[in-house]
């Protein structure tokens, strides 16, 4: 790497090392940072003789982690920005501007989370990545799929037998119609949602536990619909497509397109975690987003039909990711974000661990395979030279009690492309 001597360099020291590839933690580490790139990591005697040689300028600024762990800027590949609990008696009176200024508190609670990226599945369009990205508010990095494209009576259609909607991602400049049926229709959705600047497709190919007239297991999108789906992001750059897909056999159909991640994946079976394996998908297990729906239905923040299907899928869903896990399928970590209130998504950790993995098993898959899931793994996901200066500093060594990192006063600082975003 060539240095740069006319840029900063900030050193972070004094801390435990956990890079993000799983291998054993490094006590007494540095970090060193340039611009907003990390320039070296490693032992902090190996980082300070790169520097007496000249290698680095003599840092800035020092950020002492007072024993803390540092650790990569975690990923979560499953959020909904713009949606924070399903109420409908409330949502159907709010303005419909006040969603974007809510938006703004959800940002920083995921970012002060320890959350430095995120995949929106559904409901924030490109102002809001804008926003961000020009300093207008404070959130993290986005990969924006715009909309969930669902089919008439499917997972994204609010319709209810009343005759009334109540629709989540209700369209407006900037979010197209969500709706989409046959081929033409399908094809014809996947160019309008890319035309609005989504990074990566979002399919709904199976119903799911908060759609009002369908069911988990219901298999939607016909095999030369997810066909159509897949090819057309792939003309455009070789966009991905994300699929909620639930039930057994629309997980299947949607491995067997082409789809690049299974998101929840409740109901599993040999073939399916196979196919899974041969196809190199992903799968986002979104464990707490069940969970979730139980505890605020509990508190009547949630529809009857939603907590009945979240009760029946609860011990499936476990079972499945625990099986896919054991059997080597690539785990990348989501939560549904939105479902459950912003800043709350490293529950999520503690729930892997408790179908199998092992803390750092939980770590990688929040970091590194993440950033895999993304497509971004040559930018973030990992400490290594040459990335993006995303990494947090925890309080609490998150290998002895992964559920340490559930509570964001844990999280001591939080730094998104070289900036401090949140200090304690």
């Amino acid at each position: 790497m060539v240095h740069n001597i006319h840029m900063a360099t900030i050193l972070v020291t004094n801390g435990t090392l956990i890079d993000g590839n799983g291998g054993v933690p490094v006590s007494n580490a540095n970090v060193l940072i340039e611009g907003n790139r990390i320039l070296f990591v490693g032992a902090a005697d190996t980082v300070v003789q790169r520097i007496a040689r000249g290698e680095a300028a003599p840092p800035a600024r020092t950020i002492d982690a007072h024993g803390g762990w540092i650790l990569p800027g975690l990923i979560d590949t499953h959020v909904h920005l713009m949606i924070e609990g399903v109420n409908i008696a409330r949502d159907m009176q709010a303005p419909f501007s006040l969603r974007f200024f809510e938006a703004v508190h959800r940002m920083r609670r995921t970012i002060e989370a320890g959350i430095t990226t995120v995949r929106d599945a559904g409901g924030t369009d490109a102002g809001v990545k804008a926003a961000v990205e020009n300093g207008l508010t404070v959130g993290p990095r986005m990969q924006l799929s715009i909309t969930a494209l669902s089919i008439t009576g499917g997972h994204g259609d609010g319709w209810m037998r009343s005759g009334r909607e109540f629709q989540l991602l209700a369209p407006y400049p900037g979010m197209p119609n969500n709706i989409a049926d046959g081929v033409e229709g399908a094809r014809k959705a996947v160019r309008e949602v890319l035309r609005a600047g989504a990074e990566v497709v979002k399919i709904c190919s199976t119903g799911g536990v908060l759609s009002p007239t369908d069911h988990p297991d219901f298999i939607q999108f016909s095999p030369e619909e997810l066909d159509v789906i897949v090819r057309e992001a792939h003309y455009r750059g070789g966009i991905k497509v994300m699929a909620h897909a639930q039930g057994c056999e629309g997980i299947k159909a949607s491995v067997r397109a082409g789809i690049h991640s299974i998101e929840h994946g409740i109901h599993l079976d040999d073939e399916a975690i196979d196919l899974m394996l041969a196809h190199g998908t992903f799968l986002v297990p979104t464990l707490l987003a069940p969970l979730s729906v139980i505890e605020q239905g509990e508190a009547g923040g949630m529809p009857d039909y939603a907590i009945r299907k979240a009760r029946e899928t609860m011990e499936a869903h476990s079972e499945s990711i625990a099986r896919a896990h054991a059997a080597g399928v690539k785990v990348a970590m989501g939560t549904d974000a939105g479902v459950m209130p912003h800043g709350t998504n490293l529950r999520e950790l503690g729930l892997m661990v408790s179908i199998g993995m092992t803390p750092m098993e939980a770590i990688v898959a929040t970091t590194k395979t993440a950033a895999a899931c993304l497509g971004w793994q040559n930018r973030i996901g990992t400490l290594e030279p040459g990335k993006l200066a995303d990494l947090i500093i925890a309080k609490n060594d998150p290998i002895k009690n992964i559920r340490s990192l559930e509570l964001s006063s844990n999280i001591a600082l939080v730094m998104k492309d070289g900036v401090i975003i949140h200090q304690s």
